[in-house]
């Protein structure tokens, strides 16, 4: 008997632990979408003025640099681009270049 009465004292904590943990990544996955539509119009702007390269000089250059298929591009500060791309043989690599002149600034294995 006293089992049973634990499980269902506990019951409820660990319901409410599960919606909390839900919540916090619910606001964690928001906070992240603001976060690249943010990156986003940052980088349109700074192309706009002519600070950066367009998004297709930089992609041309990352597949010149890795052939495949682009699979995620990210803006970040500094200014640099992360380009991933998934290449033929399957392996995922991510170039980094500079977002001003496009010189390659590193290439790795993800």
């Amino acid at each position: 008997m006293t089992n049973r009465r634990t499980f269902f004292t506990l019951l409820p904590m660990s319901v409410a632990t599960l919606v909390f943990a839900a919540n916090v990544h619910a606001q964690d996955k928001e906070a992240e979408k603001a976060r690249r539509k943010q990156a986003q119009q940052e980088a349109f702007s700074a192309m706009r003025r002519g600070e950066i390269l367009p998004l297709t000089k930089i992609l041309a250059i990352a597949l010149a640099k890795v052939p495949g298929d682009v699979v995620e591009v990210e803006f970040k500060g500094g200014p640099i681009y992360e380009v991933k791309v998934l290449t033929a043989s399957g392996r995922l690599r991510e170039v980094v270049l500079d977002a001003r002149t496009g010189n390659l600034i590193k290439i790795e294995d993800e």
